[in-house]
């Protein structure tokens, strides 16, 4: 008797009869509100850092300016690691690992002096951003045939709501001073518990290269 694993063949709708209705709207704001956190927080950096660190630590602009620039070199290094590393270990890990791997390093940042402000500000921008790819993947694979609406959404509401948060940060910064807005994006990170509610049925579907449930007998 013998047995051979018979090739996995995904219809177009194979994805969507696993998520929908419910379950897919849910998995589509889990991720819309982790990508939200995720731009909030970067912009909090992007947009402040520079200034954070002129005003707290009396630092001059170019050497702010070095600091930022560093941040954002580990944001974008993050990014490309991130997806070979989501593509090895699986998008949820991903997910998981990218905001409770860096909410230490968030929450330290505004009560940490300069040296580890800056490491911690540069190991918070390199793991928040490895999760970018899994998730905007992930919700192109929950939505197949739509990749052009859910990377339009992803890419272009997300990052307008992003640019919307940094004035919205501005006007609590000038109120309250730049440190508040630190500490208080410092608690993004935790939204990351968010993610315990992603269905896992579309890894069943997208990991396997041969369903190994049917088998025959030649």
């Amino acid at each position: 008797m013998k047995y051979e694993a018979k090739p996995l063949i995904i219809s177009p709708n194979h994805i969507q009869q696993r998520l929908h209705g419910k379950l897919l709207a849910r998995a589509l704001l889990i991720i819309a509100l982790l990508m939200l956190a995720k731009f909030i927080y970067i912009a909090s950096l992007s947009n402040y850092f520079t200034f954070y660190l002129m005003e707290k630590f009396q630092l001059n602009i170019a050497m702010a300016q070095l600091s930022l620039f560093t941040f954002l070199g580990a944001v974008a290094l993050g990014a490309f690691v991130g997806g070979p590393i989501g593509d090895k270990i699986g998008r949820n890990a991903v997910i998981w690992f990218s905001f409770l791997g860096m909410a230490p390093f968030a929450l330290l940042l505004p009560h940490a002096d300069l040296f580890w402000t800056i490491v911690c500000a540069i190991f918070a921008g390199f793991i928040m951003s490895s999760a970018f790819s899994a998730m905007v993947v992930y919700a192109q694979e929950a939505v197949p045939g739509r990749v052009g609406l859910i990377s339009g959404t992803m890419f272009g509401l997300m990052f307008g709501i992003g640019g919307l948060s940094a004035a919205v940060l501005g006007f609590f910064a000038d109120e309250y001073g730049l440190e508040s807005i630190f500490k208080a994006c410092a608690y993004l990170p935790l939204l990351g518990f968010a993610a315990l509610g992603l269905p896992n049925e579309i890894f069943n579907v997208l990991f396997l290269a041969f369903d190994t449930s049917f088998f025959h007998t030649q």
